[in-house]
């Protein structure tokens, strides 16, 4: 697996790329948005990791300039630890957040849940594709159609998607969907479901006012709508 870490602290780029690379990635790294942005087209990686704070282009702009055209999973590496700056890094379409300081086996351990939730570990149903309306879900490519024009998905927004259209009518808690959708290590995490489903609402919604497939019930959680 190749991964591109942006980041202009040299210790940073050092240890990261040491002790992933003992990991068995491929490891490429950039000191700068601009520098992160050409590696990252050429390079074509199966994960980038972004530093929120860079010369130039700054992670968050991006991840928001890579969201319009890829569905590549971004980790946001960071010293922002107030709870509106992880929204933020999630509603511009990060797929995780680690604050710095932080322990590099977890580092290691969250790069390999994201890179497992993009390759697909949402159960299969019978057909490995799904049509609900106007959209089709592949599970097996990971790709999301509506009205045969192809929508660009993050794995976690893809793995919700899924989860809720598998079973049209049925409520999830926000706990539920953290844990089938993203995993046991993502439950302190609850509030960011609410990020992913706006996002997921904006790319497939007609209305994302007034939703038809990603529905909220309040005081529960979320349902895909019945009759789809």
């Amino acid at each position: 697996m190749k991964i591109i870490l942006v980041d202009d602290e040299p210790e940073i780029l050092t240890l990261v790329r040491d002790y992933l690379s003992r990991e068995g990635f491929n490891v490429l790294t950039a000191v700068n948005g601009n520098e992160g942005m050409e590696l990252i087209d050429r390079e074509k990686p199966d994960l980038v990791l972004l530093d929120w704070m860079l010369p130039g282009m700054s992670g968050l702009e991006m991840c928001k300039h890579l969201r319009e055209t890829s569905t590549i999973p971004i980790i946001m590496l960071t010293a922002k630890s107030e709870e509106i700056d992880r929204v933020l890094g999630l509603e511009f379409g990060a797929d995780d957040y680690i604050v710095k300081p932080f322990s590099l086996r977890e580092l290691a351990a969250r790069i390999k849940t994201v890179l497992r939730r993009s390759a697909g570990t949402v159960q299969e149903t019978n057909s490995s594709i799904l049509i609900r309306g106007e959209l089709s879900i592949d599970s097996t490519s990971h790709k999301v159609a509506k009205r045969g024009q192809e929508i660009f998905l993050t794995p976690t927004e893809f793995n919700i998607l899924h989860l809720l259209a598998t079973r049209p009518g049925t409520v999830y808690s926000r706990l539920q969907l953290l844990r089938q959708a993203m995993g046991e290590e993502y439950l302190y995490y609850e509030r960011s479901i609410d990020t992913h489903v706006s996002n997921l609402r904006k790319k497939i919604e007609d209305n994302p006012s007034e939703p038809k497939y990603v529905e909220t019930v309040f005081g529960v959680g979320y349902r895909f709508g019945e009759g789809l």
